[in-house]
C-alpha cells in the first residue's frame, strides 16, 4: 500500500557548504511529502569533470546506504552528472534517480526532440552519453553552455538566467528543441525566468528543472510501490572491500 507520508532525500555530490540552499528544497515539500538534505563529506568542491564525478562517488554511495537506513523512501542524486546512480542503484532498494536521466526522459515526453543548457562547453559529452544510454540520442538536439561554472552561476544571476535565455532561443530556433532541460542542479529556480524569456520571444516550449521534476518522479514511484529492478541492478557479490568503512552493503550475495 502507498504510504501516508513519503521522504526523498536530495544527496549532493560535493562538499561545497551551503550550496545547495534547504530552504529551497523545503519549498517541494507539500502535504505528505518531505523533502530532506545530505552531502558527502569527502570529494569535489563541484563536478565539471569525469575525474570530478568518479571522486564523488564513495561519498555518494555511502549516503545512500544511509538514507535508506533512516527510512528515507527514494534518493535524488543532485548533480547533473548522476554520479554514482548505477552503483547507488547495485546496492539500495529504495528507487534511486538521476535528474540527468529522469529529466531527460520527462523532456522527450514533452517535446519530439531536447536540448541540454548547460555551464560549460566540456560537459556536452557527458549528456550526450547520458542520452545514449538512457536510449535517448535521437531525442536529443543539442548540448548548449553558458560558460559560467558552477560555482559562479549565483555570482550575478541576472546575467546566468540572461545567457540561458540567449542559449535556450538559440537551441529552439538552431538545433530544433521543442523542450529544454537544465544541465546543472545549480540552476535549479531559473526555470520561470527562462520560460518568460522564451515567451517574449514567441517561443511557447516547455522547461524541465531537474531536481523538483526528480522529486516529483520519485514520489510517484514510492507511491505506485515501484523501484529499480534487481535483474538490472543485482546487489555486489560478496568479497574484500578496503579503504571504504563507511559504505556497509546490505545482505551482500555470495561472490559467483
Amino acid at each position: 500500500m502507498p504510504k501516508d507520508a513519503v521522504e526523498i532525500r536530495v544527496v549532493s555530490p560535493i562538499v561545497t557548504k551551503g550550496f545547495r540552499k534547504i530552504a529551497d528544497l523545503k519549498a517541494l515539500e507539500y502535504p505528505g511529502i518531505k523533502v530532506s538534505h545530505a552531502e558527502i563529506s569527502t570529494g569535489p568542491g563541484s563536478i565539471e569533470s569525469e575525474f570530478e564525478a568518479a571522486v564523488s562517488v564513495p561519498g555518494t554511495v555511502a549516503e545512500v546506504l544511509r538514507a535508506e537506513r533512516d527510512g528515507a523512501d527514494a534518493v535524488i542524486i543532485d548533480c547533473m552528472g548522476d554520479p554514482g546512480l548505477r552503483a547507488a542503484r547495485e546496492v539500495a532498494t529504495i528507487p534511486i534517480l538521476g535528474p540527468c536521466e529522469t529529466g531527460m526522459h520527462v523532456a522527450a515526453m514533452l517535446g519530439h526532440r531536447f536540448s541540454v543548457l548547460t555551464v560549460m562547453r566540456r560537459l556536452r559529452p557527458s549528456f550526450e552519453n547520458t542520452a545514449a544510454i538512457a536510449g535517448l540520442s535521437t531525442k536529443l538536439a543539442s548540448v548548449r553552455s553558458v560558460d559560467i561554472p558552477v560555482l559562479e552561476l549565483e555570482s550575478d544571476l541576472e546575467h546566468t538566467k540572461k545567457m540561458l535565455i540567449r542559449e535556450g532561443i538559440r537551441a529552439v530556433e538552431e538545433d530544433g528543441a521543442e523542450a529544454l532541460i537544465f544541465g546543472c542542479t545549480g540552476l535549479m529556480g531559473c526555470a520561470s525566468a527562462l520560460r518568460e524569456g522564451l515567451l517574449a520571444a514567441g517561443l511557447d516550449i516547455p522547461v524541465v528543472d531537474p531536481i523538483p521534476t526528480a522529486v516529483s518522479v520519485a514520489v510517484a514511484l514510492v507511491r505506485s510501490n515501484l523501484s529499480q529492478s534487481k535483474y538490472t541492478y543485482p546487489l555486489p557479490p560478496e568479497k574484500t572491500l578496503i579503504g571504504y568503512d563507511g559504505i556497509r552493503l546490505p545482505v551482500p550475495i555470495a561472490a559467483e
